[in-house]
């Protein structure tokens, strides 16, 4: 009888356990799967495609993205970065541009089942009914308009939708991060220049995204006081876990949050891990000889220690942060402003190191696994893969 009565409270247990089991155990696959994952920085053409490779191949071990490894990642929306560095300028920093685009035109003409190019939110949605990877187009550096309004509304009728105000170049118009922190830079006074404040203007009038990514502080505030759109940081993360002058300040977070804007976190392990550039200089001076050589040479520093990435892979493995430290950055972001803000700007082919686990497009299924760990709902992960994201794009939208 008590073997009964025991059973048969069992069984009632078990039965009303058997629910809660498939809410926590719903696969992260199946998430993921459902979601727009958006990401809004991948910088394949600057560094992969315009030197000569084809994403419509398995580029795995060269690259970090490739067209079959979109869709293994589950990437519905991918902003490619239209980027050249400080060494152009007037006269070839613009046609540079055009010639990126060019490129994603023909890779999308070439695969038009695969790929579609989009510049509105309807066109979007028709990309991502019939299964495309939806294309977007960012550029990288006000420097690439030259100075010139025309310039801007010319990359905007080829499906340009944001524009990075600085690189970390300053323009005549803005000052960058890396300049209004170096005490070497003595251009003054920093932000926005009054024509710097009419690029703003005109891109809120076109529907293009204001980017703040790169940008020094008093060019932030200028922007955020001057646009009447919310903008897009399409790559950075926190400063108060990773203090780098490429992050965003608290102030800064929640001014974008005010705005009704969305902070997309960058990958890269320097602006994740607080200690990666220690360890970083470390790996550097093992191989300081050749380090040296390379810098005689006057190559970018990004150059000189991606060819360093590549040269000596399983040494900096040892040295990329968990994948948990990214984590934590949507975390703080969350915490301080809310889950509307916040979402995901990758720089995959812009950046040698980031995250354990995160090497390439094919593995942003794991940050929707990390995402559901941490406790995150089914509705908050949606909006952090995509859906903060493409409520700014709609909002900028004409």
């Amino acid at each position: 009888m008590h073997r009964l009565i025991v059973t048969a409270v069992f069984i009632q247990l078990a039965l009303f356990a058997v629910p809660t089991k498939i809410i926590f155990s719903q696969p992260y696959k199946t998430i993921h799967e459902k979601a727009i994952v958006a990401d809004t920085h991948n910088d394949v053409l600057s560094s992969i495609t315009m030197n000569g490779l084809n994403i419509e191949n398995d580029l795995t071990g060269k690259a970090q993205s490739d067209l079959a490894r979109f869709k293994r990642g589950g990437v519905d929306v991918q902003v490619f970065s239209i980027f050249c560095d400080d060494r152009y300028g007037k006269g070839s920093a613009f046609k540079y541009a055009n010639a990126e685009i060019d490129s994603l035109y023909a890779i999308a003409k070439r695969n038009p089942s695969k790929i579609e190019i989009v510049a509105t939110p309807a066109q979007l949605d028709r990309a991502l009914k019939a299964h495309k990877l939806a294309a977007m187009l960012g550029v990288e550096g006000g420097h690439m308009i030259e100075d010139n309004l025309d310039y801007l509304d010319s990359l905007y009728k080829r499906g340009v939708r944001y524009m990075t105000l600085t690189w970390n170049n300053s323009t005549s118009w803005a000052t960058s991060a890396t300049d209004e922190t170096s005490h070497a830079f003595t251009v003054s006074p920093y932000g926005l220049t009054n024509f710097g404040k009419e690029v703003v203007r005109r891109m809120n009038e076109l529907g293009m995204m204001v980017d703040i990514s790169h940008v020094g502080e008093k060019t932030f505030w200028d922007a955020i006081n001057t646009t009447t759109k919310p903008v897009i940081a399409s790559h950075s993360s926190v400063y108060a876990i990773c203090p780098v002058p490429r992050n965003l300040k608290d102030d800064q977070i929640k001014a974008v949050a005010k705005n009704g804007g969305v902070i997309d976190v960058n990958f890269f392990s320097g602006f994740i891990d607080s200690n990666y550039f220690k360890k970083r200089n470390i790996f550097f001076n093992k191989h300081k000889a050749e380090y040296d050589s390379l810098n005689v040479l006057n190559k970018p520093e990004y150059e000189v220690s991606e060819y360093m990435a590549k040269k000596y892979p399983e040494e900096l493995v040892a040295i990329r942060p968990p994948l948990s430290l990214l984590i934590d950055h949507i975390d703080y972001i969350v915490k301080l402003v809310g889950v509307d803000y916040v979402g995901l700007g990758s720089d995959f082919d812009g950046i040698d190191s980031a995250p354990l686990g995160l090497d390439g497009v094919q593995d942003f299924p794991k940050i929707t696994q990390a995402l559901l760990k941490r406790g995150y709902s089914v509705k908050d992960i949606d909006k952090i893969l995509g859906g903060n994201f493409l409520r700014v794009f709609k909002a900028n939208s004409k």
